[in-house]
């Protein structure tokens, strides 16, 4: 995590490369990514972006995609228990959805789309580039809690919202493409440096927007009681 600008997605376009690093190297299990080929490595690699592409297709062609020789049973399986929570539409609309209504698809949609697409590629190392950053917060939880996505793999998460990697491993703290910090969420509160100053700031934010909803909800209801009062 860090400030915007500050190399997180440049690192992950790294690791997949699609572009070569200008100095030092990236080793996977100690080997140099370069002594590989571009296809063996990304056969190895899931990657989420913020972004996803979707094709003039159905959803289940877009899924599919992760892995073309699925058949429609393990495409649908990505789809129920235990991983019920990704399901991006229902059974109907996995065979039937395509052409303009991806274009008219809300980002949450889209990205749980993107989800189970790589689920069914089954990756040993997983890239999530703010995969997360259009589902709503509940679904945001259920798909970071352990096992849902990441069981039995290395996981790299880049995130705003740092709610999403407090329960990592190992959280790297970026700032203009250097490496400030590192620790787990507790360690780097406990420092009192950038990340603490991040949290903080995001848990204001959130608890202003919930201060905020909680006095339109009351404005809302007090005409309706003021009403119930009178009869």
């Amino acid at each position: 995590m860090g400030p915007s600008g500050a190399g997180k997605s440049t690192i992950s376009r790294l690791i997949f490369r699609f572009y070569e690093a200008s100095g030092g190297r990236i080793l996977i299990d100690g080997q140099d990514i370069r002594e590989v080929t571009q296809a063996s490595l990304r056969n190895a690699i899931g990657m989420v972006p913020q972004d996803t592409v979707l094709f003039n297709d159905t959803v289940r062609y877009n899924v599919r995609y992760g892995r073309w020789d699925a058949s429609d049973q393990e495409v649908e399986k990505r789809h129920g228990s235990p991983d019920r929570r990704l399901h991006p539409v229902d059974a109907e609309r996995l065979r039937n959805r395509s052409g303009r209504a991806w274009a008219e698809a809300l980002g949450g949609e889209k990205q749980r789309v993107a989800i189970a697409r790589t689920i069914l590629k089954s990756p040993p190392i997983l890239l999530l580039d703010e995969a997360t950053s259009a589902l709503d917060s509940h679904t945001e939880k259920e798909i970071r809690t352990p096992g849902a996505v990441s069981r039995n793999r290395t996981t790299l998460v880049i995130a705003h919202r740092l709610s999403t990697i407090i329960g990592a491993d190992e959280i790297i703290v970026l700032d203009q493409g250097i490496i400030v910090e590192r620790g787990t969420h507790h360690e780097l509160l406990a420092r009192g440096g950038l990340y603490a100053s991040m949290w903080n700031r995001q848990r204001e934010a959130e608890q202003g927007r919930e201060l905020l909803r909680g006095s339109r909800r009351r404005r809302w209801w007090r005409p309706t009681a003021i009403r119930a009062a009178a009869r």
